[in-house]
């Protein structure tokens, strides 16, 4: 029980002596995170709002298939990804394994369909909506889906921040691909393993406590702006 509590105490030191290891990992995984949130939200988004206003004839495969690959296990995306960007591989030309990058592109992939999912659901009740007066205005698709995506930013903001969470906590697909290599490729997720593993819990423990501290912060952040748009509307 006394190891614990050292252990607590010396995490709780680390944080908040702003220690430049910690502040270094912790930095790292908000630009990974951050930046695959950015370019999976770019993708998940007007693919969730064509699935809502067009009809085609896969359409129900394609949201079916959407949605089961919420469920798509990571460590199997690590593996693909690994393969693709090994020198062996299509795309090991690039030299993008054991680098950022690489963990970007793993995290894109497990996140698209999760904020796609999330996202498509909120815009197909929107269209339900919309549908008679947008029909009636005679728009295009393109206006119809920028137009559901305004109006529905709310609701895409909780897509959003679902991705974020998926993306920061994940440790298999980016420990893969990025090799947990320090001062180059490990951020938190991959420090709290390693350190955990090393013994290290007062250093684990400091990482896990910024790792919250990030997750509530973004979860506050999203609802403020959720919170003054909406007051702003009165």
């Amino acid at each position: 029980m006394g190891d614990f509590w050292s252990g607590l105490g010396q995490a709780a030191w680390l944080v908040l002596t702003f220690d430049s290891d910690l502040l270094a990992i912790a930095a790292r995984s908000l630009q990974v995170s951050l930046t695959a949130l950015l370019i999976a939200s770019l993708l998940a988004m007007p693919l969730a709002a064509f699935l809502a206003v067009r009809r085609f004839r896969w359409r129900r495969n394609v949201i079916a298939l959407m949605n089961a690959l919420m469920g798509l296990p990571p460590v199997v995306v690590g593996l693909i990804v690994y393969i693709l960007l090994s020198r062996s591989g299509p795309f090991g030309i690039l030299g993008l394994l054991f680098t950022p990058s690489a963990m970007i592109i793993a995290q894109v992939i497990i996140i698209v369909p999760l904020i796609a999912s999330i996202a498509h659901q909120s815009l197909r009740d929107l269209w339900q909506e919309y549908h008679d007066l947008l029909i009636s205005m005679n728009v295009t698709q393109g206006q119809k889906i920028r137009t559901l995506l305004w109006d529905a930013r709310r609701a895409l903001l909780t897509a959003a921040l679902a991705g974020f969470g998926r993306a920061i906590g994940e440790v298999g697909a980016i420990m893969i691909v990025g090799g947990n290599i320090d001062h180059a490729t490990r951020v938190l997720t991959t420090a709290i393993a390693l350190e955990t593993g090393k013994g290290d819990f007062a250093l684990a423990l400091a990482l896990g406590f910024v790792l919250i501290a990030i997750t509530i912060t973004v979860n506050f952040a999203v609802h403020w702006i959720s919170r003054t748009e909406s007051e702003g509307r009165w």
